[in-house]
């Protein structure tokens, strides 16, 4: 049974004051399967007020502490990964394997911030004056307002989470109200391993009326956004004017480069599970694909067959590999980016249609000899569309690869010394993975430069922006 989604606000999980809800729908069968608790203004001042008070005792609980309560979040979450990846599945589409592949791996970067918390380190700084000690300390914030997307639901939401509660901060959470049982059973999660009230608060509702009073106001001191870089630029300039700090994890427009000395096999079945995955429904997903000219016709062999190999479906049947694509309007943004691209000279080597009847099916497509005028080939397509085009020199792929203002990942295959260690001076990307699938582990930066957005949210640099560094200089007199 999928579950109704409630608010979860100082410790209880509750209806809108309103009585407000948004129902959910299936994405495979058009069904809806429940409903989520819409947040209004009255909603968001409670939660504010216990966030508030949340912060406080949080704060003041020892590292120690917090990561023993985190890491039993992550025991909990490990647990329950079976029924929570069915619960995924239903409402954003996956398979079920891939959903509980996120879960799992949620867990993993709970832990892994659980230990970062012990790891706030200041410094003291040799001073000019023997009776003189100069330190600095590390301290949380405040509390943050985290906004996350559907394609990812507990992934996208537990890197925020872990990373703030690490530091010693509250946090608001606006989950996605097309996905919002899978959030839900995350906070549980931290919830019944023992987080205190106030410490958490989950919330659903209009996107941009909740951003726009969170934001804003006094008691939010951080906040930290994925999603598209229209809105993103949207919102770090709201924090701006408030002086708030912001993590922006943004749109992205990853180009592969594959080079004439690369292992195409590898290279056709590794990069046709990553574009694929989610239904291409992922920001580092590979999506330019530059193919140097002496290999062109191979590579596009070799990845075609890999793309026809997967089989779409109901993300809850056995076998299926490929689910749908959440949103109707998804579905509808692909099939015009796909005729734009054909209608300008692109060839379809597999796929290209929507999949008639119920949900949101679109056919894992292949197009080649894409020319740059096609607008799938500057603006992101979000969905399960790979673009395929011919270069001639390492020159002309870097160009094309630099070409667009996106710069969030970037993937390339080559055997060379000499131009691997090139390509990391040269691609304009805050992520490169170079003969592998490499992104997206729990001790690595993740985050992007450019119109990506800024900030990180891996590796041990991702607590710094939840926390805040004072200097203390104290006299021995």
């Amino acid at each position: 049974m999928y579950p109704d989604t409630q608010l979860y606000i100082d410790g209880q999980w509750r209806d809108a004051l309103a009585g407000k809800t948004i129902p959910v729908t299936d994405p495979a069968t058009d069904e809806t399967l429940g409903q989520v608790a819409h947040a209004a203004a009255a909603d968001l001042d409670l939660a504010l007020a216990a966030t508030e008070r949340g912060f406080k005792i949080w704060r003041d609980t020892s590292a120690y502490q917090r990561a023993i309560l985190m890491r039993k979040a992550a025991a909990l979450l490990r647990e329950r990964a079976d029924a929570i990846a069915t619960t995924m599945s239903q409402e954003q589409g996956k398979p079920v394997a891939q959903a509980r592949v996120e879960i799992l791996n949620s867990a993993d970067v709970i832990d892994w911030f659980a230990g970062e918390a012990s790891r706030t380190y200041g410094q003291i700084i040799p001073s000019r004056a023997r009776d003189v000690q100069q330190q600095t300390l590390k301290l949380p914030v405040g509390p943050v307002a985290a906004f996350t997307p559907w394609n990812f639901p507990i992934n996208q939401i537990v890197r925020k989470l872990s990373a703030a509660l690490a530091a010693g901060c509250s946090i608001i959470v606006k989950g996605p109200e097309e996905t919002p049982a899978s959030p839900a059973a995350l906070i549980k999660a931290f919830a019944d391993a023992g987080v205190p009230a106030g410490v958490i608060a989950l919330v659903y509702g209009t996107p941009a009326e909740i951003s726009e009073y969170l934001i804003p106001h006094p008691t939010i001191r951080k906040i930290s956004f994925t999603g598209s870089t229209r809105v993103g630029k949207h919102l770090a300039a709201l924090a701006g004017q408030h002086m708030k700090k912001a993590t922006m994890e943004l749109g992205g427009h990853a180009p592969v480069l594959i080079f004439d000395d690369a292992d195409l096999d590898a290279a056709a079945k590794e990069l046709a599970l990553a574009k694929f995955r989610n239904a291409g429904q992922v920001c580092i997903a590979p999506t330019r694909f530059l193919i140097q000219q002496g290999v062109y016709e191979a590579f596009v062999e070799k990845f075609t067959a890999a793309v026809r190999e997967i089989k779409l479906g109901n993300g809850q049947e056995d076998g299926v590999t490929m689910g749908p694509m959440v949103l109707g309007r998804s579905v509808d943004a692909i099939e015009a980016f796909v005729q734009d691209a054909i209608a300008q000279g692109a060839k379809a080597c597999t796929g290209g249609k929507r999949v008639a009847g119920k949900g949101n099916f679109f056919e894992p497509t292949v197009l080649r000899d894409v020319p740059l005028s096609a607008r799938a080939m500057s603006e992101e397509p979000f969905g399960p569309v790979a673009l395929l085009r011919p270069f001639a020199s390492y020159d002309d792929a870097i160009a094309e690869a630099n070409r667009l203002p996106y710069g969030l990942a970037a993937y390339a295959y080559s055997r060379s010394v000499a131009t691997v260690n090139a390509l990391g001076r040269d691609v304009e990307s805050g992520m490169l993975s170079i003969n592998h699938i490499g992104f997206g582990l729990p001790e690595t930066p993740f985050g992007g430069v450019k119109d990506s957005g800024h900030g990180t949210e891996g590796g041990s640099e991702a607590i710094e922006s939840y926390l805040e560094t004072r200097f203390v200089t104290v006299a021995g007199r």
